[in-house]
């Protein structure tokens, strides 16, 4: 029995055909440009640690929201409005509340003007406390944005991993 070879032979000839007619604008990614990406993203880590080390374990909101926050602060965590004054005036009532909270950065990931945090949030010390992604968006060297998801961390859990 012969076997009839037209259709892959025809979706090759397509799919090669589709390969070789990219519009001529279609432009190359310099070495260079990979590196400044990097580096942007890389100052973008520095700057959301520093920022987020500086509220959450030193507890100096206003001092390093004046340093890192834009003018314009778009918050998504429905818990908090938009703006720099109300983030300083809602962690800093939080802190007096919970002195002993912490949140202590686990992983740290920057890709261009977005820069992801795992953390582990804990009230006190005998706290469980909650494992948070925590999304950050930087556009001149100040954050602007922040979107979070928060989840407690189980007494018991179906598997033996870890929230971190």
């Amino acid at each position: 029995m012969k076997k009839i070879y037209f259709i892959p032979i025809v979706l090759f000839a397509t799919a090669i055909s589709a390969c070789t007619s990219l519009p001529s604008n279609t432009r190359h990614i310099h070495s260079s440009e990979l590196t400044n990406t990097s580096n942007i993203s890389e100052q973008n880590k520095k700057i959301v640690v520093d920022f987020y080390e500086g509220v959450f374990l030193k507890h100096q909101v206003a001092a390093y929201a004046d340093r890192y926050i834009g003018d314009q602060y778009i918050q998504h965590n429905p818990n908090v409005p938009d703006g720099k004054m109300p983030f300083v005036n809602f962690f800093t009532q939080k802190f007096n509340h919970t002195p002993q909270a912490k949140n202590v950065i686990k992983k740290a990931i920057a890709e261009e003007d977005l820069v992801v945090l795992h953390v582990h949030s804990t009230e006190n010390d005998s706290d469980r406390g909650r494992a948070i992604i925590d999304i950050f968006r930087v556009e001149n060297g100040k954050i602007v944005e922040h979107w979070d998801v928060i989840q407690n961390i189980p007494e018991k859990s179906q598997n033996s991993n870890t929230m971190f």
